[in-house]
């Protein structure tokens, strides 16, 4: 046994200190090691392609097994999540989303939208949470929602992402997306460098603060210059200034449209939004093109390797933050939480708080209660005719209009009016049954001519699958408590007109909102 365990021993020992070498030697693999460390390991490891490859996000559907590992990918393109509401609330909505997309296997929502919207022309201003930059910043707070709540003595402007059921977050679009001219998607903000650091800047600061992990950077133009061309704002001041720590991403093909046509010129392009200080760089569908663009640009020492290693160090920060290399794959212990009823709940409150009442007929509500009653004859009909409605001795209407579905900038709109037959619906059952129209929007829209013909006006935006959370309201089981976030104007003349104006004069101002009791008698 002696001759035996002399040289058992020794393997023993050869076996722990090859293990401790090797720990030594991969350091980015040890979750021990500070952040710093391990990302400076990586990186001494990593060739200029691989390099390359994690500042290439490629659409989802492309991302095969072959083209991951051909060219060293490392980002797909996450969902986009949007919600509304009171910042306990939204912060609630967050932890809920957090939770859902990371059921999926996704590790990155594309949320918050903190655009500030000036003009309800704008297609996607049902995105934006307000015209006033207040109520947006403090909708922020679905950062720490979605991420966790940042560490006591955690360094401002490095990103936080607090274990494996949260979400790396991303602030967008920056900067000044909601103040295009009029309310055109992706068009010209002309504004003062003041009024942009006053109005659209803000929930910037805020977001930073709370250790959000990426910013999306705008299509749109401030005052002539492409945003994902702006140096000066993306390294100048988001960067160096305000002492961001995560990565700056691209929109979708947002650097093929620097120049115009989209996609001419593309080198110049690239070369120009790396330098302006893009890290991450959306591609669906030309990812070979750009990885070839972007590696002949370096070799020729128009791009440093020192912006390329800014660019990898940023990425690798937020990845060794959110756990990635320790925890890569979905968690199928989460399933359940996909579509749960507590999430749905939150959801139907979330409908609920944020209807806004804008005018009252006084005894609608309880009508609307009393109409439940088993003894009570409801009856549904689309687009009702005048003669329909007068004909059939109805006690109360409820009229439900809106605007058709849209997204992004299909929704721009010169007029902003109800969509037929919707106007018509009003008029035909308004002008003889009391009547409560209930307004399915994105923003505000044309009501001016119509309101002396309704008893009650709600706006309920855009409810989703939760719509329950309409009817809790309608029916006296909550009273409505939503106050508005955005002006609703008289006529689209007057656009753009946001709070504090020298021309406000608006149907129904910012703040406004009636506020009713639960019906306590059912």
């Amino acid at each position: 046994m002696a001759r035996i365990s002399i040289p058992l021993m020794g393997l023993l020992l050869l076996c722990c200190l090859v293990s401790i070498t090797t720990a030594e030697h991969m350091r980015y693999k040890d979750a021990q090691q500070p952040i710093n460390t391990r990302i400076r390991d990586l990186m001494n490891r990593m060739t200029l392609e691989e390099k390359i490859g994690q500042m290439t996000q490629i659409d989802v559907y492309n991302a095969t097994s072959d083209i991951m590992k051909q060219y060293s990918l490392a980002a797909s393109s996450p969902p986009h999540t949007l919600t509304k509401l009171d910042p306990d609330l939204v912060k609630r909505i967050g932890a809920a989303t957090a939770l859902e997309v990371r059921a999926t296997g996704i590790q990155y929502a594309f949320a918050p939208c903190i655009a500030v919207c000036r003009d309800p022309r704008w297609g996607r201003c049902y995105e934006s949470y307000s015209e006033d930059h207040k109520i947006v910043q403090e909708m922020t707070e679905i950062i720490p929602g979605l991420q966790g709540d940042i560490p006591p003595g955690h360094q401002k402007g490095v990103p936080y992402v607090g274990g494996k059921t949260k979400v790396a977050a991303c602030a967008k679009h920056f900067v000044g997306d909601g103040g295009t001219t009029k309310g055109i998607d992706e068009n010209n903000t002309v504004i003062d460098a003041q009024g942009l650091y006053r109005i659209h800047m803000p929930a910037y600061y805020d977001s930073i603060i709370k250790g959000v992990s990426t910013v999306m950077v705008s299509y749109s133009s401030w005052n002539g210059k492409k945003m994902h061309a702006n140096r000066e704002l993306i390294t100048g001041f988001l960067k160096d200034r305000l002492h961001f720590k995560g990565f700056v991403i691209s929109d979708w093909q947002g650097v093929d449209r620097i120049i115009d046509p989209p996609h001419a010129n593309y080198s110049d392009s690239v070369l120009t939004a790396i330098d302006a200080g893009i890290d991450m760089v959306m591609v669906p569908f030309n990812h070979t093109e750009f990885i070839d663009v972007l590696t002949n640009l370096v070799k020729k020492n128009k791009i440093t390797m020192s912006r390329i290693d800014d660019a990898v160090r940023r990425i690798l920060r937020v990845k060794f933050m959110m756990g990635l290399f320790e925890n890569p794959m979905a968690d199928y212990s989460l399933v359940d939480k996909l579509g749960s009823q507590p999430h749905r709940d939150l959801g139907r409150e979330a409908v609920r708080k944020s209807l806004v009442l804008l005018k009252n007929g006084t005894t609608i509500l309880s009508a609307i209660t009393a109409a439940v009653d088993p003894s009570t004859q409801v009856v549904y009909i689309e687009n009702p005719d005048a003669d329909f409605a007068k004909s059939n001795n109805f006690s109360y209407a409820v009229v439900v209009v809106g605007e058709h579905p849209y997204a992004e900038y299909s929704g721009d709109s010169s007029n902003l009016t109800i969509a037929e037959p919707g106007t018509d619906t009003i008029t035909n059952v308004c002008d003889s049954v009391k009547c409560v129209v209930v307004v399915v929007s994105g923003r505000p829209v044309v009501i001016e001519p119509y309101l002396p013909q309704i008893d009650a006006l709600v706006a309920a935006w855009l409810p989703g699958t939760e719509g329950h959370g309409v009817a809790d309201v309608l029916f006296g089981d909550y009273g409505f408590t939503g106050k508005l976030s955005r002006t609703w104007f008289k006529t689209v003349d007057q656009l753009p007109m946001n709070v504090g104006d020298s021309h406000y004069d608006p149907r129904f101002a910012f703040g406004h909102g009636l506020e009713t009791k639960p019906n306590t008698g059912k």
